[in-house]
């Protein structure tokens, strides 16, 4: 079951439309009963329906239930034909753990747009570089019903297919340059603890994303180190970065970022919206994208069904 297959050349990227149905997922922590309600009657409000699995409400420490549990829920959601979403509830912890349990061959012979952020990111990753599945690095649900107009118009839009390019502070350009690649990447700390096991990220060719929360530029600073020493930045063709909230020190993280890839050649540009922040914009991950750093914009260039 938990065999990883071969990613696909030209990942897809699985629009939604109204009427379709978004199945509920819970791979991290326990969530909040009034936020999730909210997120539900968001996504209904954007037209879509909304399929909740029996057992997403599951205890278990500080998780939504075991981990057999939350895997079987993700499981049948991807072998479900008529789920064409699912989004994850919230982050925290946990989704690392199913990694091992879930039925990958079935997930790339059903793929979906699976959407989520922050602990998530072990999934998101795995299923772009592992199995070839475009997923979308947005809102959870929980933060869906409580987004600002910003973040819900690009989660809108995003989902449905409607992207082509988002604009880069021009004033957060740290190295000029244009490059392309594939998408790739999400929350900082999550893609270290996937270093040294078999769901490790591949950023050969990537355009690499990160963003972070609540940690201090030295341990920024620690992970990106790590990263370098592992060997898994070599051959990454460019770097976006959205929020790093609540991070203390932060005006020290662009030097730390320059210092680790001051020998790579390659355009860097930080700043943009997404992450922790206010502002959460959606980004489809997977797919094909140019990064123009003198341009200060990224745009996808991938297909869209």
């Amino acid at each position: 079951m938990n065999q990883l297959i071969k990613a696909k050349v030209d990942p897809v990227f699985y629009s939604l439309k109204p009427k379709d149905i978004i199945g509920v997922a819970a791979p991290s922590a326990r969530f909040d009963a009034q936020a999730f309600q909210e997120g539900v009657l968001c996504l209904e409000s954007m037209g879509f329906e909304v399929h909740i699995p029996n057992g997403i409400t599951g205890r278990y420490r500080y998780l939504a239930g075991t981990d057999r549990q939350r895997a079987d829920v993700l499981n049948s959601l991807f072998a479900d034909p008529g789920i064409k979403g699912i989004i994850a509830a919230r982050g925290g912890f946990g989704a690392m753990r199913l990694l091992p349990l879930l039925d990958w061959d079935s997930m790339a012979r059903n793929p979906k747009l699976f959407i989520g952020f922050s602990d998530p990111t072990a999934l998101i990753s795995t299923l772009v570089c592992k199995a070839g599945i475009c997923a979308l690095h947005g809102p959870n649900l929980v933060s869906l019903g409580r987004a600002d107009k910003k973040t819900l118009d690009s989660f809108a839009k995003t989902v449905t297919g409607c992207f082509s390019r988002i604009d880069l502070p021009s004033d957060q350009v740290l190295a000029g340059g244009r490059a392309s690649g594939r998408l790739v990447g999400g929350n900082l700390a999550t893609l270290v603890h996937m270093i040294g096991t078999v769901y490790q990220p591949d950023f050969t060719g990537s355009i690499l994303f990160i963003e972070d929360v609540g940690e201090p530029a030295y341990k920024i600073d620690r992970m990106l180190t790590q990263m370098k020493m592992a060997g898994v930045l070599k051959g990454v063709n460019g770097v976006v970065t959205g929020s790093f909230e609540n991070c203390d020190d932060e005006t020290y993280i662009p030097q730390i970022i320059q210092e680790v890839f001051f020998d790579a050649n390659i355009p860097i540009c930080m700043g943009i919206d997404v992450g922790h922040g206010a502002v959460n914009l959606s980004l489809p991950m997977g797919g094909n994208v140019i990064l123009d750093a003198d341009l200060a914009c990224l745009e996808w260039d991938l297909v869209v069904k």
